[in-house]
C-alpha cells in the first residue's frame, strides 16, 4: 500500500470575503505545487455556490505533509483563514486507490 496522503479541504467564504479567500487560495497553488513531496494541489470552485472552494491535495508521504505545514505560505494561510472562511479538512490514507 502506498504511503501517499490526500487532504481534501472544503472552504466556504464568510460573507463579503469570497474575493479575499480566492486570492489567498490562488496564492497557495504555485508554492505548494513546487514542494518536493507534493504530487497534486488543485483548487476547485463550487458550480452552485461561488463562495465555496475545495482544495484537493496529494502528498508522497506524511513527511511531505509536515513539510507543507511548516512552509511560510501555509503558515500565512493559517494566520488568516479563520477570518476568511469556514473550513473543514480531512486527511486520508489510501484504502483502494488505482
Amino acid at each position: 500500500m502506498s504511503d501517499h496522503v490526500k487532504i481534501v479541504a472544503i472552504l466556504t467564504a464568510r460573507p463579503g470575503k469570497a474575493a479575499d479567500l480566492r486570492t489567498l487560495l490562488d496564492g497557495m497553488t504555485t508554492p505548494s505545487r513546487a514542494e518536493p513531496g507534493n504530487l497534486r494541489y488543485d483548487l476547485w470552485q463550487d458550480q452552485t455556490d461561488p463562495a465555496r472552494f475545495v482544495l484537493d491535495e496529494l502528498y508522497g508521504d506524511g513527511e511531505a505533509v509536515a513539510a507543507h505545514r511548516a512552509s511560510p505560505h501555509f503558515r500565512n494561510y493559517l494566520s488568516v483563514i479563520n477570518d476568511l472562511a469556514e473550513r473543514t479538512a480531512v486527511t486520508l490514507d489510501p484504502a483502494s486507490v488505482a
